[in-house]
């Protein structure tokens, strides 16, 4: 778990704190994504937690620990930290990029060896292929997979990444998004996202924190912030189209209703809702037969909308 109790941050020659009492708990295996315009305060907030910056008042705890009475060097090799511009060691082949952090804790070199492999495979990066290579030879995407396999080779509680996808194309980066996000949840761990990306933090978060001024406006699960912005700041900041990126959010399976739909396009149960709203635009249709274990079944345009609709939070 990650708490923040009272924590602020004051830069010389700056109007204002860039994070201002910010009080929010990070529950423990589970993804929080920061968000917010520039200046916000959402990439000082990340790197409060392991020391990068220091606060000027308030606690941050790790585990329950002050994270201000551990050596900042201890502290940052047992946190997973993945940056926006990768950081790999160009001289360095990818086998000892990701060894990084386990050389330095001392393990044994059959031990490094065999989470090198593990960690690349778990990425998806075949080991007998890219072990050896330098991270010129790689794509955008791929040096990104080492980044995070790096991160995670120590096997550390906590990761932070801060912009993780913004060097990576946009084909490679929905593709990473969903891959990475898929892997970090598996292995339960406690993440902290910084980026400007409103898809990304509502595919990857399980807790989407929009900041402004260095406090937080909404801390919510993605879908609930969507359907119910808090205030029109937070309407403005996700955007009209926020019941599209609703839709995204949810699968088809989830508003299926039995039936058949004679000579409908078909569509898989796991498909997005807003897949489905693309299909049925595109074919004039207003409902489609679900491919899936459960048996006939179809999903409407009715059912769409109103698993879209949004509207403001009541009081």
């Amino acid at each position: 778990m990650i708490r923040f109790e009272g924590v602020s941050k004051h830069f010389a020659g700056a109007p204002g704190p860039a994070v201002d009492r910010l009080d929010l708990t990070i529950p423990e295996g589970t993804t929080c994504v920061l968000i917010g315009p520039s200046g916000c305060g959402k990439s000082t907030t990340l790197r409060l937690v392991n020391r990068l910056i220091e606060p000027d008042a308030g606690r941050i705890t790790l585990g329950g620990h002050d994270v201000a009475a551990v050596d900042p060097i201890a502290l940052r090799r047992g946190i997973g930290y993945v940056l926006q511009g990768i950081g790999l060691f160009p001289h360095r082949s990818v086998a000892r990029n990701v060894a990084t952090v386990p050389e330095l804790l001392g393990w044994p070199k059959t031990r490094i060896a065999a989470r090198v492999d593990a960690m690349l495979d778990l990425v998806g990066l075949d080991p007998a292929l890219y072990r050896d290579r330098r991270p010129d030879a790689l794509s955008g995407g791929q040096r990104q997979r080492v980044g995070v396999a790096r991160a995670l080779a120590a096997d550390p509680p906590v990761i932070l990444m801060d912009e993780p996808f913004g060097a990576v194309d946009p084909v490679a980066r929905g593709r990473l998004q969903a891959e990475i996000g898929t892997i970090l949840k598996r292995l339960s761990k406690t993440v902290l996202i910084v980026t400007h990306d409103i898809d990304e933090a509502m595919l990857m978060g399980d807790r989407v924190v929009l900041m402004r001024a260095g406090r937080v406006v909404q801390a919510d699960a993605p879908q609930a912030l969507l359907a119910a912005p808090a205030d029109p700041f937070v309407a403005s900041f996700v955007g009209e189209d926020r019941a599209l990126r609703r839709l995204a959010l949810l699968t088809v399976s989830e508003t299926a209703e039995p039936g058949t739909a004679a000579d409908a396009p078909e569509i898989a149960d796991t498909a997005t809702l807003r897949d489905a709203l693309s299909m049925m635009l595109a074919g004039g249709r207003t409902r489609l037969a679900v491919a899936g274990p459960a048996g006939p079944h179809v999903v409407t345009l009715d059912a769409v909308r109103r698993a879209g609709a949004v509207g403001k939070r009541e009081a």
